[in-house]
């Protein structure tokens, strides 16, 4: 888990404010939840690969509680205890702090932030189109290049048709897919043995493993037909993200499967396009889990957008959130410049501008080398800038000076 030394929050900042100013922007509303979650709710609706790695204790009542692993089923469960009063559909934004007790790699930690997108009670795919270009948006907004990553797009509902088309009964679909999103994890061989204890044959193994060299819409078509629900979805989906201004930056991909068990039909992640990390964001369609946890059925959409790889990608990028925060600083030469140097600082706080005053006298190397680490401007005030009742104001990165009255 981390520590955010202030250089660290510049950029946890820059992350965090993009994150907020596009889900502003598309008209998502701020919501938050206790970090402490019920460790039942979180064992039945967690996906299965969370459900191991979930932050479990027992408080002093001896009540079974956990460090929530993800902000859905918090959501789920909020959205349950007001549903008869609520105005849908919802479009609701967090940023969540989540923790997960797992094997530590480049882009994963323990612990970590992101922000989640949630659009309940909306069928169409309208719901997607808006959570997928909301978070395009935040991307731009921390100026990584369109030509960085790729938005993967797929449908658990088209794999359902696919694997049905092939012969494999509806009650294995759900193994399958656990299985096949492990490819590129575990070896072929332990892929198939899940599939095999999921109660497959050789043959219905070697059809769900044909289906990952589907490699466009076109291809899926073919084998499902034309009238395919799934197919018509995601084609509107596309559409829809031309409109957006982001359909340069989705692609169809049928390896998409996601590992939450409650998706229920579209999915989707983003990676960078050199391969370097895991996946920026993910999401796709829930319509079951409010009903699942006690609440009427209401079809959903959500994402999940976490801050450790961006971070590292902006940082690979040279977009390290370094750079000079707008601050001006004053300090002055002996406590007899105090007040002037207090009252300017004040007055130029009250007119809007950030001031970092120094709380003791300075000698101007010792100041300017201070200043330099972290503000944009710096006014030092000598005996002789109070006897004239005019300071100057220093431009660190230009070394331009203008006047400013005490």
């Amino acid at each position: 888990m981390r520590d955010f030394y202030p250089e660290d929050m510049v950029l946890r900042n820059r992350i965090f404010d993009a994150w907020r100013a596009a889900a502003v922007a598309s008209g998502f509303e701020q919501y938050d939840a206790c970090v402490v979650e019920s460790l039942e709710l979180l064992q039945r609706k967690a996906g299965e690969e969370i459900v191991n790695q979930i932050y479990a204790f027992k408080d002093k009542s001896d009540r079974d509680l956990a460090l929530r692993p993800e902000m859905t089923p918090s959501l789920a469960r909020m959205i349950v205890a007001r549903q008869g009063s609520l105005q849908f559909p919802l479009k609701w934004f967090a940023i969540a702090q989540c923790f997960r007790y797992e094997r530590m790699t480049r882009g994963r930690k323990r612990e970590h932030y992101q922000l989640n997108l949630d659009i309940i009670a909306e069928e169409s795919v309208s719901a997607e189109a808006e959570v997928i270009s909301t978070a395009v948006n935040a991307l731009r907004r921390m100026w990584v290049p369109d030509s960085k990553y790729r938005v993967h797009v797929s449908s658990r509902a088209l794999l359902s048709e696919l694997l049905s088309a092939l012969g494999v009964s509806t009650e294995y679909h759900s193994g399958v897919f656990m299985a096949l999103d492990k490819k590129g994890k575990i070896p072929r061989e332990e892929i198939e043995n899940i599939m095999r204890e999921e109660g497959l044959d050789a043959d219905a193994c070697r059809s769900a493993f044909s289906l990952m060299d589907i490699a466009t819409l076109d291809q899926a078509e073919s084998i499902v037909g034309h009238e395919s629900e799934a197919i018509t979805k995601l084609k509107d989906l596309f559409a829809l993200l031309d409109d957006f201004g982001c359909g340069d930056v989705a692609v169809f991909d049928i390896s998409v499967i996601r590992g939450l068990s409650y998706y229920t039909g579209i999915v989707f992640e983003a990676f960078d396009t050199d391969g370097a990390f895991r996946a920026i964001f993910g999401g796709g369609r829930y319509d079951n889990l409010l009903s699942a946890i006690g609440g009427r059925q209401s079809p959903a959409v959500g994402l999940g957008f976490g801050d450790v790889v961006i971070g590292e990608i902006l940082s690979s990028l040279g977009i390290n959130g370094g750079q000079k925060t707008g601050v001006t600083a004053v300090g002055y030469m002996s406590i007899a410049e105090r007040s002037a140097a207090t009252r300017l600082a004040a007055r130029l706080r009250k007119e809007g501008e950030n001031v970092s005053l120094a709380t003791h006298p300075q000698k101007p190397k010792a100041f300017f080398a201070n200043a330099s680490s972290s503000a944009s401007s710096a006014v030092y005030i000598g005996p002789d800038d109070v006897l004239s009742g005019n300071a100057r104001r220093k431009y660190l990165d230009t070394r331009e000076e203008v006047d400013l009255p005490l």
